[in-house]
């Protein structure tokens, strides 16, 4: 029987079993346009001959375009701005020639990847070896013979080529990251993550996405300086003033777009991404597809799955969009409305109030009652306005506003070990409301501090994010919902506003790709797709993989009690349990209900270590804050 060799490791891991919510508020059962049956192949329903099922035409697109905040405190953040803090990578194009001709994909025609050694200043840090590689695949994949496009990958060889199985194609997120640069730093790590013996028996392979840093990119703009130009100075818009001066952003941005960009910039939906993963894999000589997929990259490996389902080995999706809301084919109200990330964001945040209630004494910077004195906090910024903060270690005041506030406590929330850090920081807020005389602060605090870190972005964020999720999705055109959806959101979460903003772009977004898929979202997969949810995600609720293990029949669930955006490198559970599945598929059945208990509380261990220490194996704070650089919902 699949799995039998997992039962003992389940019965360890395995605590409870976690039965699926009922009656969820999720509308699995849309019409669409095309209604046909996805299938492989070359007949009426190839995948690749997108004209087989037109998409309808759609008055706008829409896109989060939240800039990703710091993880373990606000000092760097509202320095600079929630939406301003770009620090661009530069990555040197490191791959060698793709071959001159092309042929329509399929597993026997594809060509192969000319790999050659790359990244050797990386090796020196990480010990590991790289090799790079270009691929064409056709810029519209209706005319396979026509323009062509690059798309720049990298891969860490099997450890043990003789026992290799094939590769691991990896996506990150975003949309707009690359899948290079995730594997450049979570790749050294897949044998800690998932079991030595996936290191051994896979390449570990990430590209970047069509329109995306080192394949072919869309860019509307001349320099870094002037696209970062289309951000507002605060992370949500909350008055009519402001409003204005963000439209005014999204209306450089499409102004721009609509001048400057690349055709690539209408050819860069989710599905022809997936068409050009397929190609990949062709390419690397895999007759079926093993993929990782975080966050935004779920929606990429359900894509995948509908579109191929017969090529499908093994998919795991971690931090998963609920794909039907995503595409939001009705358009009444913004996307990132219909997701609610901004009621995940808020259940994550009342559970590291919980756990820091649960922590040990003196461990937790904010305790007692965490929720209320954050509450304060947050009233006393929002009614009387910023406060000027000076932290230890920090050598520069800063004036913190609410909205720098929320937006900071969602950056903390993605990682589930950087809620110390931005207690400690809400302590000095505190006494600085103290000492203007604006807050009555608890007898028992103390300001201790963290110094923050600093995130890695690539150089066409800007333009690629929109490019990508304008492409997949529905939305209004009239800001007025924008404006009402967020108030009504904010009724019930602090980031209410914070999430809706975050796809007004794409009210306006001039470009479009008709060859976006919305659905239906049901095949039938050769293999189970794993599925894994937190209970509480910032940015993808957990009725995320709820919706996804219900709409394909093919599916396995886990669930992890764990705060948190996605589980990898979180979670030893989710990461063992993920490791046998890529060895072997069969098992998803026996692994399908999983239960993965919390394995730690973050304010205990920081106390214990006097900063992040690491609770188990397959689980490490200081690869998580690299991993956030590139995963996520932005």
């Amino acid at each position: 029987m699949p799995g039998e060799g997992l039962d003992q490791d389940l019965a360890r891991v395995n605590q409870g079993r976690h039965t699926r919510q009922e009656g969820r508020q999720w509308n699995t059962a849309e019409s669409y346009e095309c209604g046909h049956e996805p299938t492989s192949g070359n007949g009426s329903n190839d995948p690749y001959r997108t004209s087989a099922c037109p998409s309808r035409v759609r008055e706008s697109r829409s896109g989060v375009g939240l800039a990703r905040v710091e993880t373990r405190g606000f000092a760097v953040t509202t320095a600079i701005h929630a939406r301003r803090r770009i620090v661009v990578l530069v990555g040197a194009l490191v791959a060698a020639a793709a071959p001159s001709g092309w042929s329509p994909p399929s597993a026997d025609a594809a060509r192969r990847l000319n790999w050659s050694t790359c990244y050797r200043d990386v090796t020196v840090d990480t010990g590991v070896g790289y090799e790079c590689a270009q691929l064409k695949v056709p810029l519209d994949h209706d005319r396979p013979r026509g323009t062509s496009i690059r798309l720049s990958v990298v891969r860490i060889p099997a450890g043990d080529p003789d026992a290799r199985i094939g590769s691991i194609f990896l996506n990150p997120g975003g949309p707009g990251g690359s899948g290079v640069d995730f594997a450049l730093f979570f790749g050294p790590a897949a044998g800690f993550v998932w079991g030595q013996e996936v290191a051994d028996r896979f390449d570990i392979v990430g590209f970047d996405p069509r329109g995306i840093a080192r394949s072919t990119p869309v860019r509307c703009f001349g320099t870094i300086d002037q696209a970062t130009e289309v951000f507002a100075p605060f992370a949500f818009p909350l008055t009519p003033e402001e409003e204005a001066e963000w439209i005014a952003g999204d209306t450089l941005l499409a102004e721009r777009c609509d001048i400057r960009a690349n055709r690539v910039g209408s050819h860069m939906s989710t599905a022809n991404v997936a068409r050009d993963l397929d190609m990949l894999r062709a390419a690397a000589g895999d007759d079926q597809l093993t993929y990782f997929g975080a966050s935004y990259g779920s929606y990429l490996g359900v894509t995948y799955a509908n579109l191929f389902p017969d090529r499908v080995r093994a998919v795991i999706v971690d931090g998963v969009l609920d794909p039907v809301a995503w595409a939001n084919v009705e358009a009444e109200v913004p996307f990132s409305t219909r997701l609610e990330s901004g009621q995940g964001a808020q259940a994550t945040l009342e559970q590291v109030f919980a756990l820091c209630e649960e922590a040990q004494p003196g461990a937790c910077p904010l305790a007692p009652d965490p929720g209320d004195r954050y509450a304060a906090i947050a009233d006393e910024l929002l009614t009387g306005g910023p406060v000027d903060v000076l932290l230890p270690d920090f050598p520069v005041p800063f004036r913190l506003t609410y909205q720098d506030l929320v937006g900071a406590t969602l950056g903390a929330l993605y990682d589930p070990f950087s809620g110390p850090f931005l207690f400690q920081e809400l302590v000095a807020v505190e006494g600085a409301l103290a000492d203007a005389g604006r807050l009555d602060l608890p007898a028992t605090a103390a300001a201790r501090t963290a110094t923050p870190t600093s995130f890695l972005r690539y150089d066409n964020f800007v333009e690629s994010f929109p490019a990508v999720a304008c492409s997949d999705t529905n939305n209004p055109t009239d800001y007025a919902v924008w404006s009402a959806e967020g108030a009504a959101a904010d009724q019930d979460s602090y980031f209410g506003r914070l999430w809706t903003w975050a796809s007004s772009p794409c009210a306006q977004w001039p470009l479009d790709d008709v060859d976006a898929y919305e659905g239906p979202w049901t095949a039938a997969t050769a293999n189970d797709v794993l599925v894994i949810g937190n209970l509480y995600d910032p940015a993808t609720r957990y009725e995320g993989a709820n919706a996804v293990r219900d709409l394909l029949p093919n599916s396995a669930l886990v669930t992890a009690d764990l705060p948190g955006h996605v589980s990898l490198g979180a979670s030893g559970c989710t990461g063992f349990l993920m490791g046998q599945y890529l060895l072997d598929p069969s098992t998803a059945p026996a692994i399908d209900g999983a239960f993965c208990p919390q394995e730690f509380n973050p304010f205990d261990l920081a106390a214990a270590d006097g900063a992040s220490a690491d609770p188990g194996p397959g689980v490490s704070a200081e690869l998580r804050q690299q991993l956030l650089a590139e995963i996520g919902v932005r």
